[in-house]
């Protein structure tokens, strides 16, 4: 797989300027290497908004759909650290989606990401899954793109945890596309020409999707973590 693993997490939310800093040291320095110590969680990155809002976009890459119900993970959601918690409601505008990998193409980080999200309309889904795999698949060999992934939300059957509670709860995406590269304009034209309005309705989208674009803060993977 192109993504390490069948399954990730994809959260957005907004971080406020003054704060930055301290989020930034905070998820590097100990929430990252937390996460990346429990069993099943196999990268996480993170990308600030390119258009320099307070915007961020993360996601955890997870070996399996089930790690998102593991005992490790559900003792670290609900047991957060001090700095977590003094972190926690900061986190503004949060969407969080614990997603199955549909469709994975390409490979390696780039310093571009654009995301969408998405829903199907309700008798066209099977439509719009073929148009996406049709243009995915052939982003990551075209000049300045590396990646293409499609990622559905399947929400475990599982209580509000002490992280979310803190937070006040969080939105959910339903479909995800995410599109890497290292060149911006590339990015700009597959979002304007293969993903934009009409061509995603016209393959059974509902209308309103949602695209941003970001770029690379820190990556880290649990190799990163020997010794």
């Amino acid at each position: 797989m192109p993504l390490l693993g069948r399954a990730a997490v994809a959260m957005w939310w907004d971080m406020a300027s003054a704060m930055r800093t301290e989020f930034e040291d905070w998820h590097s320095h100990e929430y990252f290497p937390e996460r990346m110590g429990i069993p099943g969680f196999l990268r996480g990155s993170r990308w600030a908004s390119a258009a320099g809002s307070e915007a961020f976009f993360v996601m955890y890459e997870l070996d399996a759909w089930e790690t998102l119900t593991s005992p490790h993970y559900l003792a670290r959601l609900n047991s957060p650290t001090p700095w977590s918690t003094k972190m926690m409601p900061h986190h503004r505008n949060m969407v969080r989606s614990q997603c199955r990998v549909l469709e994975s193409y390409g490979g390696g980080i780039a310093n571009g990401m654009m995301t969408l999200r998405l829903s199907p309309v309700a008798d066209k889904a099977e439509h719009l899954l073929a148009y996406l795999r049709a243009t995915l698949s052939d982003i990551p060999q075209r000049p300045g793109g590396t990646g293409a992934h499609l990622l559905q939300t399947e929400t475990p059957a599982a209580a509000m945890t002490r992280e979310q509670q803190i937070r006040g709860g969080d939105g959910v995406a339903d479909w995800i596309v995410l599109v890497s590269g290292y060149d911006a304009a590339a990015l700009a034209n597959v979002a304007a020409s293969r993903l934009d309005a009409a061509s995603l309705g016209d393959a059974g989208a509902q209308p309103g999707h949602i695209a941003a674009h970001y770029n690379l803060r820190f990556a880290i993977s649990k190799s990163d973590l020997a010794g």
